[in-house]
């Protein structure tokens, strides 16, 4: 097996975001979506939130935080927890997410932290649990639209879980898409774009709900994923950027459902 590579790794901090930016988006600096994820992440730094790039011409990052101020619907206090990690392109397989993540494990670590949890989801938007599993990480819990709670503990304590009351949550939204977004990923503004001109076009009753901090994602996200969710008639329709095309073809599978 040829030996993994390494690259020199870039630090994300208040002084340095503008300048280096924070990976997504990158391309368009003066959107919106890029400057609400700009400045969330400002007021995140203080709660203990970390960046880290691969240096260019690699291309990948991990983004990670104290478990208390997770942006997912989960109760992960005690553990670091792992917003994203993505790496792309000609950067795939050559080791760099083992190193990244091996950078939030060691930060971890260094911190007191009982272990590292990520959510994991098979297909669209979020990471699958392949890495984590051959690193070490364990199911620790589960919620409907498959998605994982994965833990690596360092010691002897409760693990982390899902919040849970889906239906609850879905329930009080009534007819028409109600929309739950964050500031936590930039391309979330185009996602409830789409979602707006659809709803519209179709004279179909739309609203958008505004979650603020990581308690309003635990107490009200009505998916694991938590910052971003669209549900419709009260049921879930999805929790990852979908095209007007993808949101009219869903739509149509909801009627004959």
């Amino acid at each position: 097996m040829p030996m993994a590579k390494t690259s020199e790794i870039i630090n994300v901090t208040q002084d340095n975001v503008e300048e280096v930016g924070f990976f997504c988006l990158m391309s368009r600096k003066q959107s919106e979506g890029y400057q609400r994820k700009l400045r969330w992440l400002k007021d995140r730094f203080a709660e203990g939130m970390k960046i880290k790039l691969l240096k260019l011409p690699k291309r990948g990052f991990i983004e990670y935080i104290p478990g208390a101020y997770a942006w997912r619907a989960v109760e992960a206090k005690g553990y670091m927890f792992i917003h994203c990690l993505w790496v792309v392109g000609k950067s795939k397989g050559k080791g760099y997410a083992a190193q990244l993540l091996n950078e939030c494990i060691e930060d971890a670590k260094r911190v007191g932290m009982n272990g590292v949890a990520i959510a994991t989801a098979p297909g669209n938007w979020l990471i699958g649990n392949e890495l984590f599993l051959q690193h070490g990480f364990v199911p620790a819990d589960r919620a409907p639209l498959a998605f994982e709670l994965l833990v690596k503990k360092f010691r002897d304590a409760p693990s982390p879980r899902f919040t849970g009351n889906w239906d609850e949550k879905m329930n009080r939204c009534g007819k028409g898409f109600t929309i739950f977004r964050s500031d936590q990923c930039p391309y979330l503004e185009d996602a409830v774009n789409y979602f707006n001109e659809t709803a519209n076009e179709l004279n179909l009753s739309i609203k958008v709900i505004e979650l603020k901090n990581a308690k309003e994602i635990r107490e009200l996200a009505p998916t694991a994923y938590g910052v971003f969710n669209v549900v419709y008639d009260g049921k879930p329709f999805s929790y990852h950027y979908l095209l007007k095309k993808d949101i009219l073809r869903r739509l149509e599978d909801f009627k004959v459902a």
